[in-house]
Order: C-alpha cells, then structure tokens, then sequence
C-alpha cells in the first residue's frame, strides 16, 4: 500500500493517542510544543514537520515508516468484547427484531437475498460477482475451539436470561441452546462475496457498514438504478437463519478506511430485551474493540484482524479480493425441508439455482454477472465437494432462450426444436406524480420476450419467467387463453436493465418495476410505494403489461382462430358435416358441435386428443369420419393417419368411423395419431381434428 492510500494524518494520530491513553497534552508535552499544534494537526488544519513526525513515532514506540504510511494501528491491539446495548432509558422493549420475521427462515430465502445483495454491489462491472456458500458442521475439540474465540461463557448468561420469557423468540432460544447441549455440535453457514465493494465507510455514520452492521431498513444501494434490494430488509435474513440470532462479518474493502482494506471483523447479536441483575439490555449487541471515541467509548467498533483470528473464527478469506464474508452461527432451514447436510447443500445449490441462473449466462460479448458454489464441511475436512451451480443443467430450456438472446441468435418465429423467437412487449410507465401532463398515459418501454420449446424433464412448462435489473428471477406468469395444441415451451421476459440496452426509457421502467415490488420482490402489483410515487393508472398499466406479454406468447407458440359454433378456438371448423346430396328424412338443420377437447403430445411424438361431442336429436344414427390434420400456418393442412382410434362413451367405431345411435345426446371419442405419418414433430404443429360425413352417408 502506498503512502497515498494511507490514511488522513489528523484521524490516524488521533485515534492512536486513544488507543495508547495518551491525551493531546501530554504529546505536546513531550514533543516541546503546545497543545494548539498538537490540536491543529487532530484537526487537520496543519501537519507536522518530517523532524516531528520522527519524534512523534518515538513518543509512539514505532518506526517512522509507520507514521509516514499510516495504513495501520502502531497501539497494542485492545482486547476483545461483546457491548450489549442498554435498555431503552423509557421502558421501551422489543422482544425480537421484527425485521427478521419480514420473511421465512428459510434456505432457499437466504440464498436469494443474500446473494441479491452481492450482485447490486458488483465492484468490477467487467466480471462476475463470486459468491460461495460454504456449511460447516462443529463438534468436539473444533467447537469447543469456536466457541472459546467468541466468548462463549460470557454470552451464555445473556443467552439464558433472554431465553426465559415466553415470547416467540426467547422459546426458539430455548431449543437452540438445549440442542446444542445435547448434541454438542454446531452448523456454520459462510456466505462470502467476491468482487463486491465490502463494508465501506465510516463506524456509525452514512455508508455501507453501518448500514448492514448498525441499522435497520437502511438499503444503501448504490448500483445506478439496477439494485434488486430497495427495503433494506434482506440483510435481516442472514441472522433470521441463525438460531441464536448471531452473525460475524469479515470484509476486504474496495476502498480504503483508516488507511485500510483487508479483514475488518465485527459481530452482531441479535437478542430479545432481557435483564440480568438488575441491568436491562434492549437486545442488540457487538463484538469488537471497545471505541476509543468521547462520544462512543465503550461501544464494541469493528477492528482490524491479525490471520490467525479470523482463522480461529472461520472467517478466512481468499486472497486480498474486495467483498464481504459473513458467517451465520447456528444455521437452519425452520421450513423444515431441509434437515441433513445433504439436503441443506441441495436446498441451497437449488435456490441459487432457481433465482438467479439467467445471471450466471453469459453471452458472446459479456462475461456473466454470477458465479455461485456450494461447499459442505465437517470439522474442517470436506464432506460434499464443492459444486459450480450451472444454469444449463438445472434450467436448459431457460438458458438456452437467454444465450440465444446475448448472443443474438434469436428469430421470428420458431421451426425447429433448438430455435429461440423474440417479440417486444410494451410497458408503459405512468409518470410520477405531479411530472405528467394532463391525460399522458405514460411513456413506453419495450421489453423483451423469449421463447423456446421446453426440454425434456421439465417440471414446470407453458411459463413466462420475468425479470429486470441484475437478471434475478422476480416472478412466473401462466400465460391465459393458450391454444390447445401448444407446444410445450419455456419462456424469458427480460425488463428494464435486464435488457442490456442503454436506452433512455430503461431507467424509468427499471425504477418503476422495482416500486411494484413487495419486500421479497417476488411479483409486480400494486404496492404502497408504486400507487404513492406514481399518478393514478399505475396497477391499470401492469395488468394491461401481463396482457401484452400473454398474447405475445400466443402469437409466438401458435395462432388462435375463432369460430361461431362455440367449439375451442384452436380447433377450427372441428365438425364440417357435409349434406349435400343427403337424402331420407334426417333433420339437417342443427348439428353435432364440439363439447369439450383434451389433447397432449406423448413422450413418442404422437398427439393423443379425446374430443366430446354434442349432438342434435336425431330420428337417424350418425355416421361420421374423424380425421386428423397438422394446422400450418399457410397452404393445405396435411392430414395424418391415427394409430389408434377408440370409441369412449355412447359410440363406436367401424372401420375407422364412429357410429352414433340415433336419439343419442353426447359421445366422447379418443385418437392417438401415428407419428411416421407426421409431416413434422408433433410438439412443433397443432392438431386439427375434422369430423366429417363418412362416405355413404347414415349409419
């Protein structure tokens, strides 16, 4: 580190008269000065000779190196404690931070928020934000070892006190602390970041470490619009997963304090109000180096760790990387779906997984915002490798719609199985309030629609996955009113910054996206902050934007027609009964018309189709010759041959014709086609099924 990254010589020599008990007098006293000179270098408005700065680290017991660098305490390091902040002076309790119950203590919950707040803070755009999620299993010696480098014994009379009252928290503290007792073992969860800026700024004033370290709902971002996290909330599930509601951090800095850059260590604890003799504490507490400030003497202030510490308190880092670390002591999954260590690094692999795949895609001119690894431990030896999260195996279908997108290789329409089609969606963005003129709808943002065929073992199919900013999953649309016939798909909506256009109406949809989203920004609607910023219209505006998105869906995986004699849509002139040249005395003025229709492609390719009918009364039986055609979206329908064809109910079938009784009301039929007469595969056509007058007539 150079002299210029050093720190302010004011702060640094003040902070290392504190630390050393030597007061502003007794330094002048023994430079030969007066304590004006001495205040005016405090106070940064002189700075000492090169001569006096070589006294000064004699008075110090340094070398003058370190006065002339200052990237570094020269004091004895100052012992270790926890600060349990006081009662509140008039009888106020909390019994629980509420910001923990904001969402469930859940893995999966974790995963997303933690990781959320990693990628708004990318530090370097030009590469991936890396996040490892590392488990950790303590038992024996190592925990006993843990637990000594977090004053244990001294947090247990804390710990029992909190734990005695009846709240919901104090009897989760209460099984927490019988558990590990008895099974004298304790799970570790590290969530470490890098390329992300870290905790920067100052103790207690504005800045990214007070903000996760000492506030609540302080969010902090400053991404340039593109943040995930707007509430300030999703911090609070770090110690939400941790059973006794304590987490460490350790950050490496992306830009220096106190001269500074690597392992600023703090830990905070989150209590319920407790009491122990006679002394009431709110619940909040710290553990660091007691502050060498008049104004916060005494309260625990992070500090700058030796290697063996952080060592000791599992909170080693890898290599001088900007980013953040923080360790969750007694991690859990309160949903209860995830129990062992195996489970728990699934959940975990999942939900990085699921949130954020499009994220860790890159494309032919950028690198991917994210790379994510899972990692599980058991008294320092690994139990379960580690494991990349790849979004290609978890979510191909999705993956590949995105690649196909950066990498623009997108088309119109689809015609094969690998094939992406792209349509814009327009969202308009109602003005803020009092900035729109008179009637102005709002200003139109094209999103972005991708859709491809969905891969085989997809559990979750026919969706629309949306999201903006850092390109993390917001929320699923089920597209309305689709055609029957629809070939299974998978599909991208990419709004905002999403896009990856620069465009000047990207940063007014981002913004207004992110208003209409709850704090677990899992769905646009109608939130307090959207219908507060934004004139009258806004909800209007997001129902018509699902609409727009539900028919461009439509018009790529498939038209829909519509005709007059009430049968589904996708199924046009299902019945065509030709009478021409009948004879006898059938009454031909009403005819049979569709009831219902189910159909499904099977895992060979053949479309299996079961079609009710209704019928007309009828002094005659009814004759009639289903067959089968690939709809095309020009030119003649190709018919195709069944494989199999079955009479279901009040019918039956006769030489590849049904048969229906006369004075019979309904019959249901069923239909599987045969694939080697498919002109196409049966998962890129639509069925049409005409059923017609067979040759010669009545039955």
């Amino acid at each position: 580190m150079t002299i210029r990254q050093g720190e302010a010589f004011g702060p640094w020599l003040g902070r290392q008269l504190r630390r050393a008990g030597i007061s502003q007098a007794q330094l002048a006293e023994q430079l030969g000065l007066t304590r004006a000179a001495v205040s005016a270098w405090i106070t940064g408005r002189a700075e000492p000779r090169e001569e006096t700065k070589r006294a000064i680290a004699q008075v110090l017991g340094t070398d003058t190196a370190a006065v002339y660098n200052r990237t570094s305490d020269v004091t004895a390091s100052l012992p270790l404690q926890w600060h349990h902040r006081p009662a509140h002076a008039d009888g106020g309790r909390e019994y629980g931070n509420a910001a923990t119950f904001a969402f469930d203590a859940d893995l999966s919950v974790l995963a997303r928020e933690a990781t959320q707040n990693s990628l708004d803070e990318r530090h370097d755009p030009t590469r991936p934000v890396r996040v490892r999620y590392t488990l950790h299993e303590l038992g024996g010696e190592h925990l006993d070892a843990f637990l000594g480098s977090l004053q244990w014994d001294e947090l247990r009379r804390h710990y029992e006190q909190a734990a005695s009252a009846e709240q919901k928290v104090s009897r989760s503290l209460r099984a927490a602390l019988d558990e590990l007792e008895e099974r004298r073992s304790l799970l570790l969860l590290r969530v470490d970041d890098y390329n992300a800026s870290g905790l920067t700024g100052p103790e207690y004033s504005d800045g990214r470490f007070a903000a996760v370290v000492r506030r609540q709902l302080d969010s902090h971002k400053q991404s340039g619009g593109r943040a995930g996290g707007s509430y300030g909330l999703g911090k609070a599930t770090l110690w939400a997963t941790s059973r006794f509601g304590l987490v460490l951090m350790n950050s490496t800095l992306s830009e220096a304090h106190e001269g500074r850059t690597t392992r600023r260590v703090i830990g905070r604890l989150d209590l319920p109000w407790h009491e122990i003799d006679g002394e009431a504490f709110a619940g909040p507490a710290w553990f660091g180096e007691p502050d060498t400030e008049m104004d916060h003497r005494g309260v625990s202030r992070s500090w700058w760790a030796d290697e063996a510490t952080v060592r000791e308190l599992h909170l080693d880092r890898h290599g001088d990387e900007a980013g953040t670390s923080f360790l969750i002591v007694g991690a859990h999954d309160a949903s209860g779906d995830a129990e062992t260590l195996q489970e728990m690094h699934d959940k975990l692999v999942r939900a990085l997984a699921d949130g954020f795949w499009a994220a860790m895609i890159g494309g032919r001119d950028a690198r991917p915002l994210l790379d994510a690894r899972v990692t599980t431990l058991r008294n320092g030896h690994v139990l379960i490798a580690e494991e990349r999260v790849d979004p290609h195996a978890h979510h191909p279908a999705l993956s590949r719609a995105l690649q196909s997108y950066l990498d623009g290789e997108t088309v119109p329409e689809l015609t094969s199985g690998d094939q992406v089609a792209l349509a814009e969606v327009p969202l308009v963005v109602t003005p803020l309030r009092g900035k729109g003129r008179a009637r102005d709808k709002g200003r139109e943002h094209r999103t972005v629609l991708l859709v491809t065929p969905a891969a085989e073992g997809d559990e979750r199919i026919n969706r629309v996955v949306c999201m903006r900013g850092n390109r993390m999953t917001i929320t699923e649309q089920r597209p309305r009113e689709l055609p029957l016939g629809t070939m299974p798909f998978q599909a991208v909506l990419l709004a905002g910054y999403a896009t990856g256009r620069d465009t000047d109406d990207v940063p007014p949809a981002e913004a207004f996206l992110r208003a209409s989203e709850p704090p677990e920004h899992d769905r646009w609607a109608r939130t307090e902050e959207l219908t507060s910023l934004y004139e009258r219209g806004a909800q209007a505006r997001l129902a018509e934007f699902r609409s727009e998105v539900d028919k461009a869906v439509r018009g790529l995986v498939g038209r829909r027609e519509t005709t007059r004699n009430g049968g589904p849509a996708a199924l046009r002139e299902l019945l065509k009964l030709d009478t021409t040249g009948a004879t006898g005395a059938r009454r031909t003025q009403s005819f049979p018309t569709v009831r219902t229709v189910n159909g499904h492609v099977e895992d060979g390719g053949a479309w299996h189709v079961t079609v009710a009918l209704k019928l007309p009364d009828a002094e005659d039986p009814w004759l009639l010759t289903p067959v089968a055609k690939f709809d095309v979206r020009s030119g003649g329908r190709p018919a195709v041959d069944w494989a199999v064809l079955t009479a279901s109910d009040n019918c039956r079938v006769e030489n590849g014709n049904l048969v229906i009784d006369a004075g019979v009301r309904t019959a249901v039929f069923t239909g599987v086609t045969d694939p080697s007469t498919h002109p196409v595969s049966g998962g890129f056509a639509r069925l049409a099924v005409d059923v017609q007058m067979a040759r010669g007539g009545a039955a």
